[in-house]
């Protein structure tokens, strides 16, 4: 694993007074990562964001509003989410992600917070996603919350592909939300599921679970009745439709890709022996 510290660029932002360390990890996300820097360059007091060598342009557009950059290779999300985390200087911090953005509404709520003081040490917090034009309102994307604003302290990242953090205390609820666009069009959703879906079959792999047949048979179809059925997918036309679709693409190939693992385990063994 290599780490390496990237020089210190000069920030074009004024000096803001919310005493917040809001973080994000990058990996060639030019398209996406302005609007989410935008949102919070000049609102928090420290934006810091950890890249794993983008080779699109990103950096240029990740320094003209933050000086805090640091580069970070590794395969696991998890490492590299808890570099960020621990690269922040404040009491209170929040990620996002490249892809993400926060409201003026959910801003005004989480300063409130923090410079009144508050009992809890992490907030769960709510995102809206939009989707080929379309904001999704029901299905598996919905509702979609995790914790996002917690106490550096109190807060450690845990987990394989789908990582998330885990906070040692009292935890409450935001009352607004943060914006997400998961993918520019669905040749970005194909190629994302293909990635994520080799990623969490190494996980299953490597913590030892096995293949079953009827995982790869019979979830996908769960998925479909849970999703675009019982959540009412199909009540966001079209966008609800490939969703569902690619859902159950996803889960049918991360099993796929599981037993692929091991008959290649298999055969290696075989031949060795």
């Amino acid at each position: 694993m290599k780490k390496t510290t990237a020089s210190k660029l000069t920030s074009n932002t004024p000096h803001p007074t919310l005493p917040l360390s809001v973080y994000m990890i990058t990996l060639n996300n030019a398209s996406t990562i302005e609007k989410a820097l935008k949102s919070v360059a000049g609102w928090a007091d420290e934006v810091v964001v950890v890249d794993s060598h983008s080779t699109d342009g990103a950096i240029d557009i990740i320094g003209r509003y933050t000086k805090d950059i640091f580069q970070f290779d590794t395969t696991s999300q998890r490492e590299k989410y808890q570099y960020a985390q621990d690269r922040c200087k404040n009491t209170w911090v929040l990620f996002i992600d490249a892809d993400e953005w926060l409201t003026e509404d959910i801003k005004d709520e989480i300063k409130g917070l923090i410079l009144s003081g508050t009992d809890y040490d992490g907030f769960m917090v709510k995102r809206r996603n939009i989707y080929l034009g379309r904001e999704i309102k029901h299905g598996g994307w919905y509702p979609d919350h995790e914790i996002r604003l917690y106490r550096k302290d109190r807060g450690e990242w845990q987990g394989g592909i789908h990582a998330k953090v885990s906070v040692n205390g009292k935890t409450g609820r935001l009352k607004h939300h943060y914006m997400h666009t998961p993918y520019t069009n669905t040749s970005h959703q194909i190629k994302t599921v293909d990635r994520y879906s080799e990623a969490f079959a190494n996980d299953l792999f490597t913590s030892k679970r096995r293949f079953y047949l009827f995982n790869m048979l019979l979830r996908p179809i769960y998925r479909f009745f849970r999703d675009y059925i019982f959540k009412l997918g199909f009540l966001d036309g079209v966008p609800g439709i490939i969703i569902v679709a690619s859902t159950m693409y996803y889960v049918f190939m991360k099993h796929a890709k599981l037993w692929e693992m091991e008959k290649y385990n298999e055969d290696k063994g075989d031949v060795q022996g």
